[in-house]
């Protein structure tokens, strides 16, 4: 079987296997957070918290909930760190540097995972498990809870009230990601993922010495690094890496995980507004988005530039030959077009081209079908922005879900979409300036650009995947990155929930003759549209100056 044909076959057995996944996780998720009724277990959270999961919030207090819970979660991550010296369980490594620790803490809280550390030489099991595992649960919890109070905003009227967050973080924990990942953790295992508690030892006489391996519980935070669009790994390596992922069968796993909540939460918002073509409407427009990165990356790294890719079959630098290109390309286009960051071979070693759709994946603003939760809301915002241009283009007013898109909600809108640009190109240019940051690249020119611009673009999306070229294990870059990290994940949270909260206290608009159908192809492909020339406009110039250039120079 050729490569070709092989990793056509696995995007093939990826799409059924979502497709049957779809349906019914979708509802699960629609009737969890419409449920009036609470588990005993979760009537044991809310007491352990005192919480009151029936008391209704608005945006603000909705907010403050999700801000709060957030802060405690950096500072007890934090500390956790700078204390692993003492603890046991420690596997001998020393307490994390303050601004490594810092970086960490907000990266796991941020969803970004971003990683400035090998993991088997810094992290004992303790911080593995009950900080950074932890860290996977709640932050994707948070992700869901937040694009679910928009979904109600949208859902309900003459009211600003979204939920309660405490019940929608706790429900998506109990109900939705253990359940799931236990089942997951099991098959990782089956398929010989790695899951004790092992010291360190030694494997075989190498010359000039021994290597060392530590053992941990990888399969059980493995699969919600996938699962939950976390994408932290317990090794350096990552998913590359045999005790993460032993094969092509967990490959493809891996790769259904990462997609199968982002990609069901367009039929959970479907069922909670009452229209399921709504919901096909934006999984359509995800799903293309995602189809075509995908073929584009495919061919891109099958392409034979030369005598060594045609002896490798294609551009094979960089990746494992148990996945071969199409694994890597299938896993490469999941984990940048979600907030994921999981990585089974280096970005930085695809070609020009290739490297720029990774990047430019996540400039989309991960939302085909992005992250837990802020892909939802993250494509929800591009169609506010897509029917008032529509409606700009007819002089009407616009109008999504029976709600008027009017000053107010388009002011959240754009401050939402401008948040993460202006993160990444001052950061970037910043670097750019001064001269310390520069010591860190490892490549020169067009590449050596990509490096620092794919940084901040993975640290502002929360993202986490890096071009594997730069070290940015340094306080410039530990302190920044971590700024980006905060600040790309929870400011765009604010401007979501106000949106939420301005919706939800509409008096909804009938639909007339003159009302954008949006739940037709015609909106799918204006939406797609929309998408395109937006980013474009945003990142085309900083993109010239890295993967183009050095895209076109090969």
């Amino acid at each position: 079987m050729s490569p070709l044909l092989a990793g056509i076959l696995q995007l093939l057995a990826l799409v059924v296997a979502l497709g049957l996944s779809y349906r019914p996780l979708g509802d699960h998720m629609a009737k969890v957070y419409s449920s009036e009724r609470h588990l005993r277990v979760e009537k044991w959270i809310y007491k352990g918290i005192g919480a009151n999961p029936d008391a209704e919030m608005r945006w603000p207090a909705y907010l403050r909930g999700v801000l709060a819970f957030s802060l405690v979660g950096v500072l007890f991550l934090y500390g956790l760190q700078r204390l692993q010296g003492s603890l046991p369980g420690s596997l001998g490594f020393v307490s994390i540097d303050p601004d490594q620790a810092f970086n960490t803490a907000a990266s796991f809280v941020a969803n970004t995972n971003w990683q400035s550390y090998y993991g088997e030489q810094a992290m004992g099991h303790v911080v593995q498990t009950g900080g950074l595992a932890v860290q996977n649960f709640v932050s994707a919890a948070v992700g869901i809870a937040v694009a679910v109070a928009l979904v109600r905003g949208f859902a309900r009227s003459r009211t600003g009230e979204l939920g309660n967050f405490w019940a929608d973080l706790v429900r998506g924990v109990v109900r939705i990601l253990l359940p799931i990942s236990v089942i997951g953790a099991l098959v990782l295992v089956a398929c010989g993922a790695i899951q004790n508690f092992s010291g360190i030892h030694e494997v075989g006489q190498f010359t000039g010495g021994t290597q060392q391996w530590n053992g941990g519980a990888v399969a059980s935070q493995e699969v919600i690094k996938e699962l939950g669009t976390n994408g932290g790994g317990y090794f350096n390596a990552n998913s590359a890496h045999p005790f993460e992922n032993p094969g092509g069968l967990s490959n493809l796993f891996e790769i259904y995980l990462i997609l199968l909540i982002p990609f069901a939460l367009t039929r959970t918002f479907g069922r909670m507004v009452g229209s399921l073509r709504q919901g096909y409407a934006i999984l359509a427009t995800m799903a293309t988005i995602w189809l075509v990165f995908t073929a584009l990356m495919t061919a891109t790294e099958f392409h034979h530039g030369g005598p060594a890719f045609d002896l490798a079959g294609g551009a094979m630098e960089g990746k494992e030959t148990r996945f071969g290109i199409g694994g890597s390309s299938l896993f490469a286009v999941a984990t940048t077009l979600t907030s994921t960051g999981a990585v089974n071979s280096f970005h930085s070693s695809y070609t020009g081209f290739g490297g720029g759709i990774t990047l430019l994946g996540m400039q989309l603003g991960e939302i085909a079908p992005g992250g837990v939760g802020s892909g939802l809301y993250g494509m929800l915002i591009m169609a506010v922005i897509a029917v008032f241009i529509a409606g700009l283009m007819v002089g009407r007013t616009p109008e999504y879900l029976g709600k008027k898109i009017g000053t107010r909600e388009i002011k959240f809108a754009a401050c939402y979409l401008l948040v993460t640009p202006a993160l990444v190109l001052c950061f970037t240019a910043v670097s750019f300036v001064l001269d310390t940051p520069a010591h860190s690249m490892t490549n020169t020119g067009a590449h050596g650009f990509s490096e620092i611009l794919y940084a901040y673009t993975s640290g502002a999306n929360n993202n986490g995947s890096a071009f594997a070229g730069l070290n940015a294990d340094t306080q410039w870059f530990n302190t920044t990155i971590g700024l980006a990290m905060l600040l790309g994940r929870f400011l765009p949270m604010v401007f979501v929930l106000a949106l939420a909260g301005s919706l939800a206290g509409q008096t909804p608009v009938p639909a007339t003759p003159g009302t954008l159908r949006t739940e037709k192809p015609l909106f799918a492909g204006l939406l797609v549209g929309t998408i395109t020339i937006i980013t474009g406009l945003t990142y085309f110039p900083a993109l010239a100056l890295g993967p183009l250039a050095e895209g076109l120079a090969a």
